[in-house]
């Protein structure tokens, strides 16, 4: 059986995972269309994600700079590039010119650095504000109350655009007990937007991941992060 073959498994979890956010999407009375599927690679190789994109994916999610890095040098811009794992300030100058959008900004140094390193590159650098609304403690994110203050600072940098939220949900075997993880930081949106900072929209809702992004859709995510649903489980 050659490469191909082997990789024909790709474009059947895909259809799969297409079929149920359409209907995830029409169950809440949205267009699938409307709805970005973010290919999680971290440790998938460059050859199941030029699989991918043959099959119509046009966005990849990195969690670790250097795998980032290695794989954009080997594929450039066959795809848009995201950032989704925890960023370190000592990082980012590695990849303020290779990520499109960063999901993970947790702190106003975090912001402070990708500011000062997108100036350098003469750029503007979009981003998401992760948000810990479940208050899990092993995981990173701002506290939904420390927002306001937050987005008034942010809003103040010249080369930051602030594209919407991020958050991870606890892992659950039944995704019904984290609806209300999803449904919060819709909310949370939707209270920012009735603010009216300068430099900020709600583009982004990223949410959801391969056990949860059904519910994650019908609570309104728009950029589903998807790994092991599309490329199996993965090998550290």
């Amino acid at each position: 059986m050659n490469e191909e073959n082997n990789l024909n498994y790709i474009q059947e979890n895909l259809k799969i995972v297409r079929e149920k956010v359409s209907r995830a999407a029409y169950r809440s009375g949205r267009n699938p269309d409307d709805i970005k599927i973010i290919a999680v690679t971290k440790t998938v190789e460059p050859a199941k994600m030029l699989k991918a994109f043959e099959c119509g994916i046009t966005d990849a999610g990195e969690n670790r700079v250097q795998e980032l890095l290695t794989k954009h040098e080997e594929l450039g811009s066959k795809c848009n590039w995201h950032f989704i794992g925890h960023l370190q300030k000592n990082k980012v100058k590695h990849i303020i010119d290779k990520a499109g959008l960063i999901h993970s900004v947790d702190s106003l140094s975090l912001a402070d650095e990708i500011n000062k390193r997108a100036v350098l590159k003469h750029k503007t650098m979009d981003i998401l504000v992760q948000v810990n609304i479940a208050g899990e403690k092993t995981k990173f994110g701002l506290n939904k109350n420390e927002m306001k203050e937050f987005l008034h600072q942010v809003s103040k940098y010249s080369n930051i655009r602030t594209k919407g939220l991020m958050t991870m949900a606890p892992y659950d075997e039944n995704p019904e007990n984290i609806r209300w993880v999803f449904r919060e930081l819709k909310k949370l949106s939707i209270d920012i937007m009735g603010e009216r900072f300068d430099n900020i929209n709600m583009a982004y809702l990223s949410m959801g991941m391969s056990n949860d992004f059904e519910i994650a859709v019908e609570e309104g995510a728009n950029a589903l992060r998807i790994g092991s649903a599309i490329f199996g489980r993965r090998q550290y």
